[in-house]
């Protein structure tokens, strides 16, 4: 294939793309649109797409949830890549999140409401350093953790909103260990991220 020849992805000349609506889409079309990707998120009324994913993401991912999983008090559950309807024309997948126990998970069993939510941790990709930082907390997500590789290892940027300025304060940057007391006492071993044999 050259530069300039167009791609083949098998899809024929009938073949029509969801146009959105005027006004954009909003957060409950994605539970009614037909043949979405995996995993697909609104952003701003339009829709995003997730990439395909790296085995780092994969491992750092699994390890954050398995952690979280053995150590969230009973109070709490612990989602991975489950929606978030931030409000009518933002539905985001945080990689985890950790909400209250029994919150509601919508009519159809599908995604989760801020009031609910205490943290959200995203392995970062650039979207999740801007737009998504900001509308998690717009939103009210108390906790969020950025998440970055470095030397193929996991660190993360942990953040606590300020209710005054409705934005995100620093709280810490953690390398090789992630110990914290808020929202519940944590201690994960960042440098055991490797697959499973």
């Amino acid at each position: 294939m050259t530069a300039t020849s167009e791609r083949d992805y098998g899809l024929d000349d009938d073949y029509e793309w969801a146009r959105p609506p005027d006004g954009g889409w909003i957060s409950d079309d994605l539970d009614e649109l037909p043949n979405l990707p995996r995993r697909t998120e609104l952003l701003y009324a339009s829709l995003v797409f997730a990439s395909a994913q790296t085995v780092y993401h994969s491992l750092t991912v699994g390890l954050l949830e398995r952690a979280l999983v053995e150590q969230a008090p009973h109070a709490f559950d612990v989602y991975r890549s489950f929606s978030l309807t931030l409000d009518r024309r933002n539905r985001l997948e945080p990689d985890v999140l950790v909400a209250r126990a029994g919150a509601d998970l919508g009519p159809k069993g599908t995604r989760l409401l801020p009031d609910d939510v205490c943290l959200v941790a995203e392995d970062s990709a650039e979207r999740d350093r801007d737009a998504k930082t900001r509308k998690y907390a717009a939103a009210g997500i108390v906790h969020f953790w950025r998440v970055e590789e470095e030397d193929a290892l996991p660190v993360v940027h942990t953040y606590a909103l300020d209710p005054a300025t409705r934005a995100y304060a620093p709280t810490g940057i953690f390398h090789n260990r992630l110990k914290l007391t808020v929202p519940f006492p944590v201690d994960i071993d960042l440098s055991t991220l490797e697959p499973r044999r």
